[in-house]
């Protein structure tokens, strides 16, 4: 076997913040935990934070204080904010991630009561569904006598257990939508002994054991990861999920996501090796993390160039699922690999090879997209184009474009690149049934001599070599496009037809955000865009919502996944 990373990308992470809750729940100082995970050279730490809870779900330590309180209302409004801060002052040093969660207190107010929370957690990675209390108001994972209180009032180990998977069962077809992580599955085993149907679920015919297995099922049906913990272990009673459990999600291809669930700094960063050593004897050769609700494929392997292949995966994944609404993100797409990538095609069941092309393609419903790190080769080939030397300066493609559009010139592909220098060179091939080129021309030479430091047009140019090393987008759909990724981009489907695209380069000049790079592509009479662009999220994300009927997608694109 290779050798395993000492490093896991955690979901069920470190609570840590809590401040001056009544009852202390992971109150160590944020910057204490990231600043030894920065010692340990960690490229990643994982902060998580419960939901505050109704008032009658309370722990006997909280009950015990005879104060009526929704423990942690007031450190979880606060901690999206806190976490902003924490990112903004250890910016280039590590990456900060953050989740939620989501305590399941029952299908009527408990359920509404989720959802307000939800909004409460802006910018949170990743929201963990967990059930730790029952519908008596009795906890799962508190004392010992709390338990027996509990077992007492359902009547039987198979009942206790039984009454816990419906409560799983409810939460995830309640709220499967708002969460992405199912957390500590078989949580109850940490006071209570597991029936021995359960034991042997995977084979017995008693109805609990069904149950069960209809449990995961309902997880795989939801594209929904499974929640490796190690607390369980930490607390004597092994990780949750066990093994036998781990093997049958493995087999129903549900993503595992881990976390150590600890509450103290001085545990930080224990049982990381043992995490992955633990879902590989499952089976699992990769694990999921997650960042602004997109799921990243991570490698359990401590291997460099695997690592490399898998940060391209992820921002093809990140690409396509910023394509698609919220509730669509966490439907698991299809795969291709090709080239150097091959060996994917052995990891993920139901991949499809690409031969000698060296990407990853990824699609999902009617779309996809294309990515790799092999730099595009020039082509040498001639074409029919306009040459423009400009500034490189807000406004001043939109200038190019308004110009053709005039005389019904329609750009069939575009190029763009930064000389670094304050000015940028473009190049477009233009269709074969255009208006009149040399008109458009002449009107920018009359009007903005000073921006325009070339421009010409030829029936017989090569086109230029703007590639350099990176990631790049080659295929969107299928249409070429082949940009190097940016830290923000847009991706358009369009109407094909002049002055369409001015519409966008326009809205981008009025608010004065620069393109640093673009490509055109088209198929038929459907064009497509993929601009890098540097500018106010909040306020490109404004302008892409009214561009009109003509644009039949429009999206930012942001990466946050390493």
């Amino acid at each position: 076997m290779k050798k395993l990373n000492d490093f896991i990308w955690e979901t069920h992470g470190i609570h840590a913040g809590t401040e001056n809750d009544h009852v202390k729940h992971g109150i160590d100082k944020l910057e204490d935990i990231v600043d030894k995970a920065i010692e340990q050279k960690h490229p990643s730490i994982t902060f998580i934070i419960h939901s505050p809870r109704l008032t009658n779900f309370r722990y006997e330590a909280e009950r015990d204080t005879n104060i009526k309180f929704i423990r942690g209302d007031r450190s979880y409004i606060n901690y999206p904010k806190r976490i902003a801060n924490l990112r903004e002052k250890y910016k280039g040093r590590i990456n900060i991630k953050y989740g939620v969660e989501l305590e399941w207190m029952g299908a009527d107010l408990g359920l509404l009561w989720s959802r307000s929370k939800i909004f409460q957690a802006e910018e949170a990675d990743f929201v963990i569904g967990s059930v730790h209390f029952a519908p008596e108001g009795l906890p799962y994972d508190g004392s010992k006598e709390e338990a027996l209180e509990l077992l007492k009032l359902r009547g039987s180990l198979e009942a206790y257990w039984n009454g816990y998977i419906n409560e799983m069962i409810e939460m995830i077809e309640s709220f499967g939508d708002m969460i992405q992580v199912v957390g500590h599955i078989d949580l109850p085993k940490l006071n209570v002994e597991v029936p021995e149907v359960l034991q042997n679920f995977e084979t017995s015919s008693h109805p609990l054991a069904n149950k069960f297995r209809t449990l995961l099922e309902i997880i795989a049906d939801r594209d929904l990861a499974l929640d490796v913990n190690m607390a369980g272990d930490f607390k004597g009673v092994g990780v949750y999920p066990s093994q036998s459990i781990l093997k049958r999600a493995f087999e129903l291809q549900i993503p595992v996501s881990l976390g150590t669930d600890t509450h103290h700094v001085r545990y930080y960063g224990v049982n990381f090796k043992e995490s992955l050593e633990y879902i590989y004897e499952a089976g699992y050769e990769q694990y999921v993390s997650f960042s602004k609700l997109i799921p990243e494929k991570r490698t359990i392997f401590d291997d460099h160039d695997l690592k490399v292949k898998y940060t391209i995966l992820n921002k093809g994944i990140e690409l396509l699922n910023q394509r698609f609404q919220e509730g669509s993100r966490r439907i698991i797409p299809d795969f291709s690999f090709g080239g150097s990538f091959s060996e994917f095609v052995d990891i993920y069941k139901n991949a499809t090879g690409m031969g000698d092309y060296n990407a990853v393609r990824i699609r999902k419903a009617n779309k996809s997209i294309t990515v790799s790190d092999e730099t595009p080769a020039s082509r040498k080939t001639l074409v029919k184009g306009l040459f423009s030397k400009h500034l490189d300066q807000p406004g001043v493609l939109s200038s190019l474009f308004n110009s053709l559009a005039s005389e019904r010139v329609n750009v069939e592909t575009a190029r763009l690149h930064s000389n670094n220098d304050g000015t940028a060179v473009a190049f477009l091939t233009l269709e074969a049934t255009n208006g009149n080129v040399e008109n458009a021309i002449e009107f920018v030479h009359g009007t903005d001599q000073q921006t325009f430091l070339e421009l010409s047009y030829s029936d017989h140019i090569t086109l230029p070599n703007f590639y350099g090393n990176g990631v790049y987008l080659y295929e969107m759909d299928g249409v070429e496009l082949k940009i190097a990724l940016s830290e923000k981009m847009i991706l358009t489907r369009h109407e094909n037809s002049p002055g369409v695209l001015l519409i966008l380069l326009s809205a981008l000049a009025s608010r004065n955000i620069n393109i640093i790079d673009m490509r055109l592509g088209k198929r038929n009479k459907v064009g497509y865009s993929a601009l890098a662009i540097d500018g106010d999220s909040n306020v490109i994300k404004g302008l892409l919502r009214r561009l009109g009927s003509q644009y039949y997608e429009a999206n930012l694109v942001e990466f946050h996944s390493m």
